[in-house]
């Protein structure tokens, strides 16, 4: 068999992307899956995206990890879902469609950015000594570092260790290493350790929007601009006075890099 895939990045965060309208991807294959994703053996990527139709929405957003597993929410992989739906021809310049967290909204703007509708983030952020933990599609965790660190840091190390732990073990979290900018017109720098990667990705969309909701406690207001070593993505957002957060929108590039076909 051979399978027809499209590979977007949003800002390095990378996708193969299949246009599965036929329902005819088997999503239980996850030695396939992983194999498609893998930068040596297939065609390389952080994760697999199926794009499907549904009845009530635009389209269904089905998302895999790199291990090859069924993954909860991805933001930059939402953002390019949307911009591959609009070159399918499934959408024009707005989007509704289901996602593993629940309902999305998008729009695309006339430079390509696309702006994506996150799911609101209810209740208090938790503190804890590993950082600040918030869900924002997807578990996350925030630590803030002294300036200069973040650079030098083995994200991969240290971000390990934390999704390992006593407390994430079983079911995992993604790691942010956030740093705050010294003038408030610079962005904040951010590095992501990702479960279902096991690595250190060049950006994470739901990574970025929980390190924009949990700077917000040190003074950061909206929209954040952010930059992660595959570019820079903004976050705009409505603070509630409980503490939960509401029309979120995460915005950045979502790029086609290439398009063929690879036997299966």
């Amino acid at each position: 068999m051979t399978l027809r895939f499209y590979k977007y990045q949003g800002t390095g965060n990378d996708f193969v992307m299949v246009d599965d309208r036929a329902h005819a991807f088997d999503a239980t294959n996850h030695q396939l899956v992983r194999r498609l994703c893998d930068r040596r053996l297939g065609i390389g990527a952080d994760g697999l995206i199926l794009l499907r139709l549904h009845a009530d929405y635009d389209f269904e957003m089905v998302y895999f990890n790199a291990d090859g597993y069924l993954g909860s929410m991805c933001g930059n992989g939402g953002r390019c879902t949307v911009a591959f739906a609009h070159h399918l021809g499934v959408v024009e310049n707005e989007a509704r469609f289901i996602a593993a967290d629940g309902e999305h909204e998008a729009h695309i703007e006339a430079d390509g950015t696309v702006n994506l509708r996150m799911q609101d983030v209810l209740g208090q952020q938790e503190v804890s000594e590993d950082g600040v933990f918030l869900n924002t599609g997807s578990p996350h965790i925030v630590r803030f570092l002294d300036a200069s660190r973040l650079a030098e840091l083995n994200v991969v190390s240290e971000g390990r260790a934390i999704r390992y732990n006593e407390r994430f073990r079983e079911r995992g979290t993604n790691v942010n290493f956030a740093e705050m900018p010294p003038t408030p017109d610079l962005p904040w720098q951010v590095r992501t350790y990702e479960r279902g990667v096991e690595d250190e990705t060049l950006s994470c969309g739901t990574g970025v929007t929980a390190v924009a909701l949990a700077a917000s406690r040190r003074g950061a207001v909206s929209p954040v601009q952010l930059r992660t070593p595959g570019g820079d993505l903004r976050v705009a957002f409505e603070a509630l006075p409980d503490g939960s957060f509401t029309n979120i929108y995460l915005s950045g590039p979502a790029l086609r890099v290439f398009e063929g076909s690879i036997d299966v």
